[in-house]
């Protein structure tokens, strides 16, 4: 859009904007999709300053807010002298410094719901409201309706894909999701999420209203719950298609039954009654959405649905009853949008953060910080939390607001009670004053003896968690202030302190001569020359060796990572978390010629080796292996192959150790083997050896020509830069080579990064790469392949110590949906 095609806003012209708490998670966003329509933004916030030197991964919430606001165009500065509107946070005070200088050069000011409403007032608005889960249901809402322009084919009987937009009301828990996304076209919807807080409701005219639930709560501008129902019963009175709302909250229920104009939908389970006899639903006459957990392990749920959907199943990754509520919602809006529903629109769901966001499960702690500030919110959180901790769960909590602290300590106190203790801090007052009763003396003191402790300094609750957390298997930091930092401060030192301690512990179990480290460095170990330190690395000189440190990490709950010669991974710039095992010292390099002809190789000599030493002998079938920059152990966990042969072709027994410590022998006919992998191996286990098969023997010289000819092909087809080997898997029946040269991609780069001129299934390192550029670069390739052919391209390179899944989008949810539709998963 240009600046001459922007929209007036309250009548008058406007194009520069001034946003004022552009670090908050409702303006930031704003401000992202005000400057990607056209307007031109700029923004201050405190939090901002303090945020700049804390960006990359792990960063508290507003680092990265700053970094995604200068991505999209936001100046990051005061009031500039050219400004025709200011917007404010509902957190800034009418006494703010800025708010006086832009009254006093009698500049418009308004705030940030105001300023949606009139953005979105000729959009199809999708107005996200109620009291818990809004932000999470807002980003559901609009991941799925993503994933359904996506998955669309174009086939007759398919609607198109809808033009959407959409503002988020807090941060995406995966970078590459964006916090906006802009509905140009005339007559798009848009889904924001609409805010009660500050009474700016007032301002919305929904196409569809999806209320969450309802709770009394901002007792600073709603002295009462009938305050709160005036405003809510407003917003579904104004409602032009249809409200839904949740089956399990009776206020809502009352409020659309009394004031909607519309059909109401309920969603929610059969148990909250979303549909009631016979599938009719007493309230208006729309009806009811259901979804009910059918599976659920680790962070994933599939759910059965029922009432009015179109589908009968949906993959959502998230956990919980809540988190299930959450999808049922947005995926009801998605179907009365008019938007094609598929199984899979959630299954690559990329969370919110702060929302039961999983810090670190190392050492078999896990640490989650989460958003819930009201008493219904916390309630719900422990009650997820107490089904998988199994010995303790403690919880630091931050109260937000004094008002709201004066006004439920006593709920809060209940709601916190579940836990087994409480580490309690100062209120976030966000912008409030202290006011009477409101203090976290006065919350404290609501609690029964020793049920709770309140830590006056970040050194106290530091302090008060060192001292127990042993005792716990869960630790949740609770509240919406700043205390994901206070989470992460603390969680550094604990992590320090672990591998410390852990790197120690092996130090005992293993020889003076073996190599044991803290913070290695692995770019050097790896063929990409990209990547960070491992936090503990070892080198066993001995099957019994290697036995105790495996036993010792498996006691502790530590990840394992086995690497050879790097040659076809990737380590991501934070480095490992985890314990690095390599196979380099000189007694795992064995090439043993048994009498019977045949050969074992143990897992750390190098490929190369095992080709010249094989050549010397006079043995042929191994000279396929020439040029893989690998080692054996590597070679059998990928069934590495080239020129039309594969290791596995070779093996009749290979030798392997669990992650248990149990060394096992399989008969190559025992091994589920396919395209470059071996389950049993990629399972975690580390190849220890190999019986190979020999081929007949030959003259050593004829050998060597053959050698010859697969180096100088390999020379001829293969970029001598660095890189991880080919990027990518064939798709069956074609080559990834080709359909990223098809696609025009030779040459396309991301910083040092860039695709290969000689073979474009190569990512070669080009000019002091980072893997954050490389990762990005894959990222782009795939984006662009599945655009050109339809083709989801799937990584071969291992993302070292991560699943690719961490850094993907939407990358498979074409080949992920295709056979759903070809079955026709619909009622």
């Amino acid at each position: 859009m240009t600046t001459a095609a922007l929209p007036t806003l309250f009548g008058k012209t406007a194009v520069r904007i001034h946003c004022v708490g552009v670090a908050g998670m409702g303006l930031g966003p704003l401000a992202v999709y005000l400057s990607r329509s056209g307007w031109q933004v700029s923004g201050e916030d405190d939090s901002l300053d303090a945020a700049a030197a804390e960006t990359g991964p792990g960063a508290p919430a507003a680092a990265e807010l700053r970094e995604r606001l200068l991505e999209s165009g936001v100046r990051l500065e005061p009031l500039p002298e050219a400004c025709d509107l200011v917007v404010t946070s509902s957190a800034v005070l009418q006494s703010h410094p800025t708010v006086l200088a832009a009254r006093q050069r009698g500049l418009s000011i308004v705030r940030r719901g105001e300023l949606l409403a009139e953005v979105v007032k000729d959009k199809r608005l999708v107005a996200v409201c109620g009291s818990h889960g809004k932000t999470t249901t807002t980003a559901m809402l609009a991941s799925a309706l993503r994933a359904s322009g996506a998955l669309s084919t174009g086939l007759a009987g398919e609607p198109p894909p809808l033009s959407f937009g959409f503002i988020l009301g807090g941060l995406p828990a995966r970078r590459e999701f964006p916090l906006a996304q802009v509905a140009g076209a005339e007559g798009a919807w848009v889904v924001a999420e609409v805010d009660e807080s500050d009474g700016t409701i007032e301002h919305f005219t929904p196409e569809i209203t999806l209320c969450v639930n309802l709770d009394w709560d901002h007792v600073d501008h709603y002295p009462s719950e009938d305050a709160l129902r005036a405003t809510f019963g407003a917003l579904f009175a104004k409602t032009r298609r249809a409200v839904l709302i949740n089956a399990a909250c009776p206020l809502s229920q009352t409020l659309a039954a009394e004031t909607a104009a519309v059909p109401v939908f309920r969603f929610g389970d059969r148990r909250d009654g979303a549909v009631g006899e016979g599938g009719a639903n007493p309230v208006g006459e729309g009806g009811g959405f259901t979804g009910e957990i059918t599976a659920e392990g680790g962070d994933s749920l599939r759910l059965a649905l029922g009432g009015r959907f179109e589908i009968a199943s949906a993959e959502l990754r998230a956990s919980g009853r809540f988190n299930a509520l959450n999808a049922t919602a947005a995926l009801a809006a998605v179907q009365l949008m008019g938007a094609q529903l598929h199984t899979h629109l959630l299954a690559k769901f990329p969370g919110v953060r702060r929302r039961q966001t999983r810090l670190s499960d190392l050492g078999g702690l896990r640490v989650i910080e989460d958003y819930a500030h009201h008493p219904a919110e916390i309630r719900a959180l422990l009650a997820e939390l107490r089904r998988d901790a199994g010995k303790r769960l403690y919880v630091c909590f931050q109260p937000h607001r004094y008002s709201r602290t004066a006004q439920f300590k006593r709920e809060l106190a209940e709601a916190l009670s579940s836990a087994d203790h409480v580490f309690l801090i100062d209120v976030y007052g966000a912008g409030e004053s202290p006011v009477e009763g409101g203090t976290t003396a006065d919350l404290a003191r609501e609690f029964a003896e020793g049920g709770a402790t309140y830590c006056r300094s970040d050194e106290a609750l530091l302090a008060a968690l060192g001292r127990t957390v042993a005792q716990a298997s869960c630790v949740a930091f609770v509240g919406a202030g700043n205390i994901d930092a206070k989470a992460r401060a603390w969680l550094a030192l604990w992590r320090a302190r672990f591998w410390d301690e852990f790197a120690q512990e092996l130090r005992g179990v293993v020889s003076a001569e073996t190599k044991l480290t803290r913070e290695e460095p692995l770019a050097r170990k790896t063929t990409m020359l990209v990547g960070g330190a491992a936090r503990v690395y070892a080198e066993p000189r001995s099957v019994e060796e290697l036995q105790r440190v495996l036993r010792s990490a498996h006691a502790r709950g530590v990840p394992v990572f086995p690497i050879g010669r790097g040659s076809n991974l990737i380590v991501p710039d934070e480095g490992v978390e985890g314990l690095v095992i390599s196979l380099s010292a000189p007694e795992w390099a064995k090439f043993e010629v048994r009498e019977d002809g045949r050969i074992y190789v143990s897992a750390g000599l190098r490929l190369k080796n095992l080709c010249g030493l094989a050549a010397k002998a006079g043995i042929a079938g191994f000279e396929f292996l020439e040029g893989i920059p690998g080692s054996v152990g590597g070679a059998l966990r990928m069934n590495a192959g080239a020129m039309g042969a594969w290791i596995f072709d070779a093996v009749e027994l290979l030798e392997f150790i669990t992650l248990a410590g149990e060394v096992v022998t399989r008969r190559v006919d025992e091994l589920h083997v396919g395209y470059r992998h071996c389950a049993e191996l990629a399972e975690g286990a580390i190849a220890l050896g190999a019986l190979l098969r020999s081929g007949a023997q030959v003259d050593t010289e004829a050998v060597a020509r053959q050698i010859d000819v697969y180096r100088k092909k390999r020379v001829e087809s293969q970029p001598r830069e660095p890189s991880a080997g080919c990027i990518f898997k064939n798709p069956e029946g074609d080559s990834a080579g080709r359909l990223i040269d098809s696609a025009g991609l030779k040459g396309l780069r991301v910083g040092g990064a860039e695709v290969s001129a000689v073979h474009a299934n190569f990512i070669v390192n080009r000019d002091h790469a980072t893997a954050s550029e490389v990762l990005e670069l894959v990222a782009q390739v795939q984006a662009r392949v599945l655009a050109a052919h339809g083709v989801a391209l799937e990584p071969e390179a291992r993302l070292f110590g991560k699943d690719w899944s961490e850094v993907a989008e939407l990358s498979d949810l074409a080949s992920a949906s295709s056979s759903t539709r070809q079955k026709g998963e619909t009622k």
